[in-house]
């Protein structure tokens, strides 16, 4: 067994935050697993988590967090870090809405970036001084397939992980002189409740202008529906959670990027454009350090 870590892992109630939690502690690290609502609606998971503790390897201690609120995030990471800064943040908390992009209002635009985007903002921000002066740390961020090519109807989604994706890639190289990594992992459909729990546009006129076209959403989420139905240990969400651990017990450097299930083509696009990137990287490096030689 790797060495005990101390983990942060946000949203994990259900889905692959839940499974993630588990996994962790089934290999000896300590889990603070992060979720609102801990004694309302989310009872049964904190609970669930609490009672899978009892008989893993590590420890599981259900975390009150709502990565959209200053104050909560500032609560959760000093209760998490009141021995000594977390080795490892997990940001897994995220939402995906589906339909007609020009019918999602702004304010449903905003609530989606306050979690996919600024909720990570917040994380890292709270985490990061710790890490830096320890010189040690690994940030995962959950991002998608999604985050490397748009789709229709995912416009709000695709557009909330690219954010996301080009923040985090930033932070990679900015904090490898502290011998902290930023990375992300890009699972493709999963079954999860993230399909059934998806935020459809709320300008009704607007979709419904989009003629049959406006059938779009439900019937891309009909095909997922009936792709997990199937029961495809492709789409098993306990994938992405094992992922994911693989990840923090692995010795860096690691992959900036980590694809999880069907590529849809995300796979060759990550290495065609990597020695683009590297190369960009290279060139800045010497500027960016200061260590560019005066002629």
């Amino acid at each position: 067994m790797a060495s005990q870590k101390s983990i942060l892992l946000t949203g994990s109630s259900r889905g692959i935050g839940l499974l993630t939690a588990k996994v962790l502690a089934d290999k000896g690290h300590k889990v603070f697993a992060g979720m609102r609502n801990i004694d309302g609606r989310n009872r049964e998971a904190a609970d669930e988590l609490a009672k899978h503790s009892q008989e893993a390897a590590g420890n599981i201690i259900p975390l009150e967090l709502d990565v959209t609120r200053d104050k909560s995030v500032d609560i959760a990471v000093a209760r998490a870090t009141e021995n000594g800064p977390v080795d490892v943040l997990i940001n897994n908390a995220g939402i995906m809405p589906v339909g007609i992009s020009e019918g999602f209002t702004l304010d449903q635009a905003r609530e989606l970036f306050d979690v996919n985007v600024y909720g990570i903002m917040r994380l890292n921000r709270a985490v990061l001084p710790g890490m830096r002066e320890k010189k040690s740390g690994l940030i995962i961020s959950l991002s998608s397939v999604a985050g490397r090519f748009g789709m229709p109807f995912f416009g709000l989604y695709c557009s909330s992980k690219w954010a996301m994706e080009a923040y985090c890639e930033a932070l990679h190289f900015e904090l490898e002189p502290f011998g902290i990594e930023s990375i992300l992992v890009e699972p493709s459909g999963h079954g999860t409740d993230l399909v059934t729990t998806s935020p459809s546009p709320e300008d009704t006129p607007r979709v419904q202008s989009y003629g049959d076209l406006s059938k779009g959403r439900d019937r891309l989420l009909g095909m997922f529906n009936g792709m997990f139905e199937q029961g495809d240990a492709s789409t098993d969400a306990n994938n992405v959670a094992v992922k994911i651990a693989n990840l923090v017990d692995m010795q860096a450097p690691r992959p900036i990027r980590t694809q999880v299930g069907h590529d849809m083509g995300v796979d060759a696009l990550n290495e065609a454009s990597g020695p683009i990137q590297a190369q960009l990287i290279a060139n800045l490096k010497p500027v960016y350090t200061g260590s560019l030689q005066q002629a």
